[in-house]
């Protein structure tokens, strides 16, 4: 039996204030986190109010997080960690969010006896009342700090800083606005305009941008299921940063080729749609090889699927070379912040070196993998310079049958041996590119 309407607005808010605690404070990430309590409503504007505050909550967490310190005279108790999200997201529901100030109080007061702590209540109304009274102050005490001013790690400020300077500010502004809904065309059922016409027809507006040959930008997110064309497989969802990938493969029909850690599958697919080729789309994830299954089944493509850790290839190769290989290396995430929020909460400064070490170790064992005169291209959503051009200039030093190529500047900066797109740059993700030849 659904709750009633006039009840809405506390109900989203106790639902996101449990999906927070989970993201929080038990490393659940902000998607699946989403994902599992969003498929209990069936009202889209409950789900958009859902998504809305749970992704700007966790943006803002590292920031309204010590706010909430300076407002409590003692930590609230462990029990009661959904009412310290449910405070977080009431102050980023008024600041961030700019809802009506009175109305988040009220319904935050209604949420925190939804989730079973009545006795809460009176404290949670004190406290967001005392946040709009004593806003200008907290801010500005806040702010002192460039962590909680940016709401990112310290570490990560430090690190970021170090490897690219004259960016920080704005790496770190644009890592806290909203990422573009964007998506890709699959060139084997539609075309970009026809489906940019489609979506005009449903009052959907949306940008061609010149740099992203199969891409559409769209001016407002939504759900995408619910988009004409989706169920048909006429596109898919890739930020432009991962569509670049598909075009520095050079790809050719015919080619054989491996996707080295495929899943959930975006970068498969768009070489599947590109060319007539050969694929093999590896993951050592079992977990995540249905989901890859789904996705090209939707867009009409077709792969050879495996699980298999591509360090160990004698446990899946064939023997057979490939002509191209993709390895789109796991990482720190550090360049896809506005999109994964959560990432600043569960990432670490001790994670960047055994990430580092994996990243070298893949990029060794799928080498010999590779014939002669192929292409193997490595790619990353991160920014740290120890995750990408440390890592390629150690792999160009180790194999001598190894040539960086160049790569044009439109995909970035120059970093080492490869091109870096920072976070927001023609408004895509930061990524990393290098593409190595091996000598014939």
């Amino acid at each position: 039996m659904s709750e009633p309407r006039d009840n809405a607005g506390a109900i989203v808010r106790a639902d996101a204030a449990r999906v927070l605690a989970r993201v929080v404070f038990d490393g659940v990430s902000l998607r699946s986190g989403f994902d599992a309590r969003a498929a209990r409503s069936n009202d889209p504007r409950d789900r958009a109010l859902l998504s809305a505050t749970l992704f700007s909550a966790s943006r803002w967490w590292l920031r309204f997080d010590a706010v909430l310190d300076q407002l409590l005279e003692r930590a609230l108790p462990a029990k009661a960690r959904e009412i310290h999200c449910l405070l977080v997201l009431g102050f980023v529901q008024i600041e961030v969010m700019r809802m009506p100030e009175y109305a988040v109080v009220a319904a935050c007061v209604d949420a925190a006896r939804l989730l079973g702590q009545p006795r809460h209540a009176g404290l949670v109304n004190a406290v967001l009342r005392r946040y709009l009274r004593e806003r200008v102050a907290l801010l500005a005490s806040v702010d002192q700090d460039p962590a909680t001013r940016h709401a990112h790690p310290r570490w990560l400020i430090e690190r970021i800083g170090n490897d690219w300077p004259r960016d920080l500010e704005a790496i770190l502004a644009a890592n806290n606005c909203e990422a573009p809904l964007t998506l890709r065309v699959n060139r084997r059922r539609s075309t970009r305009e026809a489906l940019r016409e489609r979506l005009a027809a449903d009052g959907i507006v949306a940008e061609a941008p010149a740099h992203i040959g199969d891409g559409l930008v769209l001016a407002e997110s939504t759900d995408v299921s619910r988009l004409p064309g989706y169920a048909e497989g006429h596109f898919s969802v890739q930020d432009g940063a991962a569509q670049q990938v598909a075009d520095l493969l050079d790809l050719e029909n015919g080619q054989r080729i491996l996707d080295a850690c495929a899943a959930p599958g975006g970068k498969a697919a768009h070489i599947l749609e590109r060319a007539d080729v050969d694929l093999t789309a590896l993951d050592s994830d079992a977990g995540r090889l249905p989901r890859m299954r789904e996705n090209l089944q939707r867009l009409g493509l077709a792969a050879s699927i495996l699980q298999g850790d591509a360090t160990r290839p004698v446990t899946w190769w064939d023997g057979r070379p490939f002509d191209r290989i993709l390895l789109d290396a796991p990482c720190s995430a550090s360049g896809i912040i506005r999109r994964q929020p959560d990432i600043k909460l569960h990432r670490r400064a001790a994670d960047i070196a055994p990430l580092a070490a994996i990243q070298a170790r893949l990029g060794d064992a799928l080498w010999p993998m590779l014939a002669p005169g192929g292409r193997l291209l490595y790619t990353t959503c991160s920014l740290l310079r120890a995750e990408n051009e440390a890592v390629m200039a150690r792999f160009l030093d180790l194999h001598a049958d190894a040539r960086a190529l160049p790569i044009a500047e439109r995909l970035g900066r120059a970093a080492g041996p490869g091109r870096q797109n920072l976070p927001g740059n023609k408004g895509m993700d930061g990524f990393y590119y290098a593409v190595v030849e091996k000598a014939h």
